[in-house]
């Protein structure tokens, strides 16, 4: 790790008045691909600095990479988000780009994806994943993209297709300034939520994508990682639209409520008796946990409000690319 610092503190001196472009590459177990991922960027993008930084492989991925003359780094904790989160605290640069090492993506659109994001003043432009065969995707992983990505869209009222690309090029004070709180592949739902949340300025661009190279293994798992997606989704939108989440919490208990005491409202209107207490009781505190639910809403909601004023705020004191 300090390899790594040092090596950027090198590379800020080099800079002098040019763009420091610094390409990321977070790896676990992809030795048969990320000669072949450095070589590639380094082609398309011959000033930039390429970053690899392993996250525990137990295969010659970092000897690779080494030898391929990147600069590597580490990261003991599992998860491709404190990968990430190692990367942007670390890593010191005017443009980054991030792509994952398993030759899926084009490097050779890496150049589109930056002049994309200075011309445009973007803080973010995401590679929107075009699959070249047929074989690309699974089913399950192109079925669970779709449907996460509308749930964002329709929750934050965008036009997003590839929520969950791993493929991104983002702005200094987009990287400095985002909080990174995930620890696996939530981390692309964060990095879009984030933007989403503040309006930053991000745009999606059409770019190739790849069958893996025979040998390489996706270490996505449909099922326990959508899972854990969804979950993030969920998190995060009670954090940053309480009033809503909890309001729905909120007439969802009141209705059932409401379904509970009309028997009981009858029978006592009929023969003046309240036979069911237990039910009795159950629906009144339903009713009382409705107006709690509504009350906490309006009470997170300002206090989101002040969070989401902190962080625009803290994404504003950096300086935007020139």
């Amino acid at each position: 790790m300090q390899r790594a610092e040092r090596a950027t503190e090198s590379a800020d001196a080099a800079a002098g008045g040019r763009r420091r472009t610094a390409v990321l590459i977070p790896c676990f177990n992809e030795a048969p691909t990320v000669a072949q991922v450095i070589a590639d960027f380094r082609a398309a993008v011959p000033d930039a600095d390429i970053y690899v930084y392993d996250n525990n492989s137990t295969d010659r991925t970092i000897e690779i990479a080494r030898e391929s003359g990147a600069i590597v780094g580490r990261e003991p904790r599992q998860g491709k988000g404190h990968v990430v989160r190692r990367m942007f605290r670390d890593i010191d640069a005017d443009v980054y780009v991030l792509v994952d090492g398993d030759a899926t993506y084009d490097a050779a659109s890496a150049r589109g994806l930056i002049a994309e994001l200075v011309s445009g003043r973007y803080d973010m432009v995401v590679g929107a994943r075009v699959s070249q065969s047929q074989t690309v995707y699974r089913r399950g992983h192109r079925f669970g993209n779709r449907m996460l990505t509308g749930f964002v869209a329709g929750i934050f009222g965008t036009d997003l297709r590839d929520m969950l690309s791993g493929y991104r090029v983002f702005s200094r004070r987009f990287v400095k300034s985002f909080p990174a709180l995930s620890s696996g592949f939530e981390i692309e739902t964060e990095l879009t939520i984030h933007a989403l949340e503040l309006e930053l300025p991000i745009v999606e661009v059409d770019t190739p994508y790849f069958a893996r190279p025979a040998g390489s293994t996706s270490k996505l798992n449909t099922w326990r990682d959508g899972v854990r997606i969804m979950f993030a989704i969920l998190q995060l939108y009670r954090s940053e639209r309480p009033l809503p989440f909890f309001a729905i919490v909120g007439a969802l208990s009141a209705i059932l409520s409401v379904a509970l005491a009309i028997p009981i409202f009858i029978t006592y209107l009929t023969t003046g008796l309240v036979p069911r207490i237990p039910t009795a009781i159950l629906s009144t505190g339903l009713m009382i946990l409705a107006f709690l639910s509504i009350a906490v809403g309006f009470v997170l909601d300002t206090v989101t409000r002040g969070r989401r004023e902190t962080k625009l705020l803290a994404f504003l004191a950096l300086p935007p690319l020139s």
